[in-house]
């Protein structure tokens, strides 16, 4: 069994999730008393949060890459960013690295790719829906157009995740709008919705949906285990 390196923090509700599941599945998988070979770094996410609201975005860079490189050191076999957002510096934190660094969109877009559609929505925040660095990734590499909601309804889906979810708060008012924008992308021809932030899941679920959502957070921990046990 390969060591994960869960690089996370961001935020710690999350971390414990990926913990969580990782686990389950190998003692699942392997039955007994087995369970997941896992070292974590974790960021206190304050620090993170204001970094990019600086738009520190070179120091930012800077630490996520250290704290990768630790895990390497430290006998990672290969390292898992628990945050889509932290998915901006991928490209140089790979660079940094000589074991793989397992990209959130990457085990995304193979999942979309299974269920044959081609045009999916994406929730997250104003990073991951705005920027390129994600939604590039999924045409590049699974040939998906990606569409992201209207200007109201990012900024809105940006401060629930930030004012809400990441501090805990379940709303049904935010769900409710969540769900609207979500209509949406779909009246715009999205065949299913990517869950672009791993706190999102917590709000909206499959049974909320009339189309096939991706939560990320499960879909990347997931195969976070089935690469361990290759």
């Amino acid at each position: 069994m390969k060591t994960i390196g869960l690089l996370g923090g961001m935020n710690w509700k999350t971390s414990a999730l990926y913990y969580q599941i990782i686990n389950e599945r190998i003692e699942k998988a392997l039955g007994g008393l087995h369970s997941g070979k896992i070292l974590m770094y974790s960021f206190d996410f304050d620090e993170i949060v204001r970094l990019q609201n600086d738009e520190s975005w070179a120091e930012w860079e800077r630490v996520l890459c250290e704290k990768a490189v630790t895990l390497e050191r430290a006998g990672a076999d290969m390292i898992v960013m628990c945050c889509n957002t932290a998915h901006k510096a991928a490209e140089a934190i790979q660079q940094r690295l000589s074991v793989p660094l397992l990209h959130i969109a990457d085990s995304v877009g193979a999942r979309i790719q299974r269920e044959k559609l081609v045009r999916v929505g994406l929730l997250g925040t104003l990073y991951t829906m705005e920027e390129d660095f994600y939604r590039d990734r999924l045409k590049s590499g699974f040939d998906l157009t990606v569409i992201i909601p209207e200007k109201d309804d990012r900024d809105m889906v940006h401060r629930i995740i930030f004012d809400e979810l990441e501090l805990g708060i379940i709303k049904k008012s935010s769900q409710k709008a969540v769900l609207w924008a979500i209509g949406k992308l779909i009246e715009a021809g999205a065949q299913g919705i990517i869950l672009g932030c791993t706190e999102i899941s917590a709000l909206i679920q499959q049974r909320d949906v009339r189309i096939p959502v991706f939560d990320t957070l499960a879909i990347h921990a997931e195969d976070a285990c089935q690469k361990a046990l290759e």
